[in-house]
């Protein structure tokens, strides 16, 4: 049975920082490719960063280039999400995922197989 768990969401000024956590069980977390989406009421679900399985390439959406970085620890079993310069249009529900090795296309949720929770992010102006 796999799990992921996020944690570190909260209410943070503009201008402000977060750090997102997400701790996995029951996958080989080394092998899996992982990402971040967040989707805000009424709108699609949208990719905001992954990383491979190596740790040493990763991805970004257009809103998360610049100000957002992925990291993994596959010791630890986490990946994490370090927000900087956050705005209100960051408000939205994070959800950490997991997708096959092989996965190509890291913009797709369809090519994750497994998703926590999701985590609670709000931005106030």
């Amino acid at each position: 049975q796999v799990q992921l768990v996020e944690s570190g969401g909260g209410l943070v000024q503009a201008g402000g920082s977060l750090r997102l956590f997400c701790a996995a069980s029951g996958l080989t977390f080394s092998r899996h490719v992982m990402g971040w989406f967040r989707q805000a009421p009424g709108k699609e679900r949208e990719f905001v960063a992954a990383i491979t399985w190596s740790g040493t390439s990763a991805y970004y959406g257009n809103s998360a280039r610049g100000r957002f970085t992925i990291s993994r620890d596959n010791a630890k079993n986490t990946v994490d999400l370090q927000m900087n310069s956050l705005k209100p249009e960051d408000t939205a529900v994070y959800y950490c995922a997991g997708g096959r090795e092989w996965a190509t296309q890291l913009d797709k949720s369809a090519e994750y197989d497994y998703w926590g929770q999701g985590t609670q992010v709000t931005v106030s102006s």
